[in-house]
């Protein structure tokens, strides 16, 4: 098995510049790198991460990434499930006969839920103290901190600066470039009792902008932090519910056997099932370990929660205990292949009895390599002349997780992500992965007639100091 952490990732047969659809100039290449302002950059990003958009609270957050995109000529729209969570879709170029390409990133962030009732059971109070959960700042260091922007508004503000350069510039474009905002990425997922569309989160983002959004791509980009790597693979999820059966027995009655493993209450029973499936979880680990040209894939295992009776009922034990296990799947793999080994491993097992569902199932996908090599082609090109050094394959940690290119691999339209560093980006980093996207757009779009110049401005930001760390 290859060792990732030493493997050459310098990409020698990994992409060809030369099949890029547009070949872009120096002079083009000097014009749009001149017109990146990465001041105005950075307030973007960081004002925008400071507006909160946790999952389910994303609304504010988009009708800011709406209200830009109208004040830049763009000619956005709010499609989405619901009102309160919409997709925004702006749009450029389109004068000629090129390929469209769509660009997307999500408006929520990791960050725990804000529900005292839910937090308390998974964080550390000083784990949701954490400032980088909510605020965006630049530190005295000049880096870049908090959740937000990392994952994903910077990533985002990157390809819209890209966008407006391009427009600044004077440079349209043949085909159709559209920029897009989502909700639900990060998640959640409607699980149990938290079920219905108030739950939903990736059927309401990427999914649902596919189908109701009025795009229709040639290629897509996931704008995620990749430091500046880029893979055209992406992994999926299963989350499993093992559920093991046992006795309520009232507690005044009960005689407590020596040996756990023979005690009524299912609970007793976790070591042992636990021991199972953590030995399940390893071996599918290395099992579903894949390499392609694309770059390597590494899916994990993890037990995710545990609930098993109710505090408030408390008299007799319990005689269901659940344990929720989560399973990365390479894009290759089923739900089905872990559903079989995780039963296997169960039938093992000295419980009285069990059952085991699938609550959440989400595949992986994966471009084929001929028909995403013009977009790869027009990343490596892109660069090249931005980075003066080519494209490398992206880590295996972002082929080994869910990024919204699934959905459009998922749908024949060859994506990839790539982006920023994911860690602390500077304000160099990010005027250089948003170069990076610009030329991209005119390398896959081509080059058509100069925009009119009558919409869009410098950016307006009201009162707000997004470089204090409040």
């Amino acid at each position: 098995m290859a060792d990732y952490s030493e493997r050459d990732l310098s990409g020698a047969t990994f992409s060809d510049p030369a099949k890029a659809p547009y070949t872009v100039s120096e002079e083009e290449r000097a014009a749009i790198a001149e017109a990146i302002d990465t001041k105005e950059l950075v307030e973007l990003a960081l004002t925008l991460g400071n507006i909160p958009s946790r999952s389910r609270e994303e609304l504010a957050a988009a009708e800011f990434v709406h209200d830009w995109m109208a004040r830049e000529g763009f000619s956005p729209r709010k499609v989405g499930a619901t009102p309160e969570r919409p997709n925004v879709i702006g749009e450029y170029g389109g004068s000629g006969r090129g390929a469209n390409l769509l660009f997307t990133a999500h408006l929520d962030t990791e960050s725990p839920s804000g529900m005292r009732e839910h937090d308390k059971f998974r964080y550390r109070e000083s784990t949701l103290a954490d400032p980088e959960w909510t605020q965006c700042w630049q530190d005295e260091e000049g880096c870049i901190r908090g959740y937000p922007v990392t994952n994903d508004r910077g990533p985002m503000s990157c390809f819209l600066i890209a966008a407006k350069a391009l427009r600044k510039a004077g440079i349209g474009l043949a085909g159709k470039c559209w920029l897009t905002a989502c909700p639900g990425e990060i998640g959640p997922e409607p699980i149990e009792e938290f079920s219905g569309i108030d739950w939903n989160g990736k059927d309401i983002g990427a999914h649902y902008l596919f189908h109701h959004g009025g795009v229709a791509p040639d290629y897509a980009i996931a704008a995620e932090g990749t430091d500046y790597g880029l893979t055209w693979q992406g992994s999926g999820y299963a989350l499993f519910r093992v559920r093991i059966f046992g006795q309520g027995v009232f507690s005044p009655i009960l005689d407590a056997p020596a040996d756990a493993r023979a005690h009524p209450n299912p609970i007793y029973r976790l070591g042992p099932v636990i021991d199972a499936l953590h030995a399940w979880g390893l071996a599918f680990e290395q099992s579903s370990r894949i390499e392609t040209e694309s770059g390597p894939v590494a899916p994990k295992v993890q037990i995710a929660s545990v609930r098993g009776g109710m505090p408030i009922d408390f008299g007799a034990g319990t005689e269901v205990c659940a344990l929720y296990i989560d399973v990365s799947l390479n894009p290759r793999q089923k739900a089905a292949d872990a559903w079989h080994g995780i039963m296997e491993a169960m039938r093992g097992v000295d419980v009285e009895g069990f059952d085991v569902e699938p609550v959440v199932v989400r595949h992986g996908f994966e471009a084929r390599p001929d028909e995403v090599a013009p977009l790869v082609g027009a990343v490596d090109a892109a660069t090249r002349l931005a980075r003066g050094a080519p494209l490398e394959p992206a880590h295996p940690v972002y082929s080994s997780m869910w990024r919204d290119h699934n959905v459009f691999n998922m749908h024949r339209v060859p994506a990839v992500t790539t982006g920023m560093p994911r860690w602390r980006p500077t304000p160099e980093d990010m005027a250089s992965s948003a170069l990076v996207y610009a030329l991209t757009m005119l390398a896959v779009c081509g080059r058509g007639e100069a925009p009119a110049l009558s919409g869009g401005s410098t950016s307006v930001y009201g009162n707000e100091t997004p470089f204090a760390n409040s």
